[in-house]
């Protein structure tokens, strides 16, 4: 796997930048900044083929739709 550091150079700059870009895109309103950024990653999960979800917090996965849990049981 291809670490952060090795992504197009990545840096906490460009991190900077792209939280920036996403509070500007989204307004002020955290609400919109946190559905924007769900979107983001479960347009990445499908990219990936569901790779990405099993990678990310239990409350990150529901935001974005991705959450699998098991159906209940009768």
């Amino acid at each position: 796997m291809t670490g952060p550091e090795q992504v197009g150079g990545a840096t906490d700059d460009d991190a900077a930048e792209l939280i920036a870009q996403l509070k500007e895109l989204a307004g002020a309103d955290p609400a919109d900044v946190r559905q924007v950024v769900a979107e983001v990653l479960a347009a990445l999960d499908r990219a990936a083929g569901g790779a990405l979800r099993e990678h990310l917090p239990e409350t990150i996965r529901v935001d974005a739709g991705l959450d699998t849990a098991a159906p209940a049981r009768p």
